[in-house]
């Protein structure tokens, strides 16, 4: 299987890669393992909004891959962009955690204009 569509599925265990390490506490409770109180701040905070934009940032980037490899789009570039993104969703993550919110910002334009470029790659390819 190609590397781009490979990183669909990196792409799609990041939601949970973000909240795993906030459940590691003796207070986590997997009866109710969405417990607001549990979310309400800190750390568990903050890894549960990086769940939520990874989940949010999900499906444009899944569309563009697909649309990248199936219309066109050059190879060498998708294989950059969809590298870059990864590692870029996975910053973006770490600057959640590390609570740092103007890096993390800038990190997440950057996952959002890998996307547009993949969508858009058949057209400048």
């Amino acid at each position: 299987m190609p590397f781009p569509l490979w990183t669909i599925l990196i792409a799609g265990l990041l939601p949970w890669i973000s909240v795993l390490p906030a459940k590691f506490s003796r207070d986590f409770n997997n009866s109710n393992p969405r417990d607001p109180a549990y979310w309400k701040e800190g750390f568990r905070l903050r890894a549960r909004s990086a769940e939520l934009n990874a989940l949010e940032a999900f499906p444009l980037y899944a569309v563009s891959v697909l649309v990248a490899t199936a219309y066109g789009g050059d190879p060498i570039w998708i294989e950059k962009l969809c590298g870059l993104f990864i590692a870029i969703r996975v910053l973006y993550i770490v600057c959640y955690w590390l609570d740092r919110a103007s890096l993390r910002s800038i990190v997440w334009f950057i996952g959002l204009v890998c996307s547009v470029a993949l969508l858009t790659s058949p057209a400048w390819s």
